[in-house]
């Protein structure tokens, strides 16, 4: 017997008029994963969770969270799971300890529950002396981590997350991991995670890379990485095309932004001053390092590169 999925998308598209916001998405997130949905700015992630809390219908497809349909079953969706939006939500007027007793009454908590849990949440930031303040009073950085605090009250099952951690400082940053990690572990929670700060999804049990609202890619971050090359050789200078074509031969395909070019290192032999020679000398910068997410997603939103990672 198949279990229910967490999260599941099936051939899902969303139009706004004549612009298409996403394009057949299809995704299957088990129960207690960590999964991560990584694009740019306006690649269609937000649409994507917007689509799958309930806040808009698919034009085409069908989606089901907690093995309930976002559409027919939008209220038993709703009881299932937490939401972190992208811009903080909360009512201005309300004070911090108002913001959480009145998410919690509206979860049904207990008031003892909601004590609680507003006492710890509170803690996870430091924000114990500000219980009293209103929620226009307080800066940008603490707003965004009383609209986490919010939505971890109720300990959902599923948690979206929509570029959670603009506008925290690092500690914080840290902290809201940290917290995330351990209802993971203690209670099983999935968690659903949208970001461009593509470092913070190296954790994910599974990513998929959407761009121009296509999916065009994903999998174990681990895999890809390992995948993507042992190094990257990053070079940047004027006039990299002479530079450029010594090396592709030895290299392989580069990736070209304006004044940068990104290889692609599996030989542990290699030595950049032997394959250049004098040409080496009119590089401004050269840099050896470890691949990471960032660098896999560029080699993926490259269909003439993307072949060279393909599993």
């Amino acid at each position: 017997m198949s279990v229910e999925a967490a999260v599941r998308a099936t051939g899902v598209c969303k139009h706004y008029g004549a612009t298409e916001a996403l394009r057949d998405l299809n995704l299957e997130v088990p129960a207690g994963a960590f999964f991560g949905l990584l694009g740019p700015n306006g690649s269609g992630k937000s649409t994507a969770i917007h689509l799958l809390t309930t806040l808009i219908a698919p034009t085409s497809g069908s989606a089901r969270v907690a093995g309930h349909d976002v559409v027919r079953d939008g209220l038993a969706v709703r009881r299932e799971i937490g939401l972190v939006f992208q811009e903080p939500a909360l009512d201005a007027a309300l004070t911090v300890q108002e913001t959480l007793e009145f998410a919690g009454r509206l979860r049904s908590l207990s008031r003892a529950t909601i004590a609680q849990r507003s006492e710890q949440l509170l803690a996870l930031f430091q924000m114990q002396d500000k219980r009293g303040q209103r929620v226009g009073t307080l800066s940008g950085g603490t707003r965004r981590a009383l609209d986490i605090c919010r939505s971890l009250l109720h300990r959902p099952r599923i948690l979206f997350l929509d570029e959670p951690t603009i506008g925290l400082d690092v500690p914080n940053r840290r902290r809201i991991w940290t917290h995330i990690h351990k209802l993971r572990r203690d209670e099983g929670t999935t968690v659903f995670l949208t970001t461009h700060y593509l470092e913070e999804a190296e954790d994910c049990d599974d990513v998929a890379f959407l761009a121009n609202g296509r999916l065009i890619g994903g999998g174990r971050p681990s895999e890809l990485i390992e995948r993507l090359g042992r190094r990257m050789l990053e070079i940047e200078g004027e006039n990299l095309g002479s530079v450029v074509s010594m090396l592709e031969p030895r290299l392989g395909p580069c990736l070209r932004e304006e004044g940068r070019a990104l290889f692609r290192i599996e030989d542990s032999d290699f030595d950049l001053k032997n394959a250049l020679g004098p040409s080496v000398e009119t590089l401004q910068s050269v840099r050896q390092r470890r691949p990471n997410l960032n660098d896999v997603f560029l080699w993926v939103n490259h269909p003439e590169l993307a072949e060279a990672i393909a599993a």
